[in-house]
């Protein structure tokens, strides 16, 4: 009888372990207005990033917006202005998860914040270069949050990194002159 209890309490708690453990990773199709990107991202080592993310995007916050931060052999960032400049409006930020093991590799995206380490809400990059600096702890004793990677369209990447880039009001610099629009972002699986 005492095994019998044992094994039933282990079967009860095993479905649980399984679903804990095995989050799908969720498939993303940017459209962007010099090709599209295609995102797998770790919903089981970023659930909070990744959730945000998978919210704005069924919201259509993304889409109409563009990248507006463009720095060749760095990064490319968007996710919270339109073309005109104008922000979009945001839900209140998520709690850091750099601390996950994820990189900051050519390919990877991350959630862009602040100074203050939890003040990340829809703005994303992606990595165009291995940015080690920018992993857990980074200088600030915590990184920036990757949550995924691109599976395609990488060269759609480096096309918007090699976008000439100037000053805009209210950014001082790195501002692609002709604009790189997300038309829009779908959440595929």
């Amino acid at each position: 009888m005492r095994f019998s209890a044992v094994a039933l309490s282990l079967l009860l708690l095993l479905p649980s372990a399984v679903h804990a453990q095995g989050k799908k990773p969720v498939k993303i199709t940017m459209e962007t207005s010099l090709g599209t990107i295609k995102l797998q991202l770790d919903a089981e080592k970023a659930p909070k990033s990744v959730a945000n993310f998978v919210e704005y995007a069924k919201a259509g916050h993304y889409d109409g917006v563009v990248f507006h931060r463009v720095i060749k052999g760095f990064m490319i960032q968007g996710g919270g202005y339109d073309e005109s400049f104008s922000q979009r409006p945001t839900r209140a930020p998520i709690q850091n998860e750099a601390a996950n093991g994820l990189k900051n590799v050519r390919g990877s995206i991350a959630m862009a914040r602040t100074g203050d380490p939890h003040s990340a809400t829809a703005q994303f990059f992606i990595n165009h270069a291995d940015n080690a600096f920018l992993d857990y702890p980074g200088r600030d004793g915590w990184g920036y949050a990757v949550f995924g990677k691109v599976t395609a369209g990488m060269d759609v990447v480096d096309k918007i990194a090699e976008t000439p880039t100037g000053g805009a009001p209210p950014f001082g610099r790195d501002v692609p002159i002709t604009a790189v629009v997300i038309k829009k972002v779908t959440v595929t699986q």
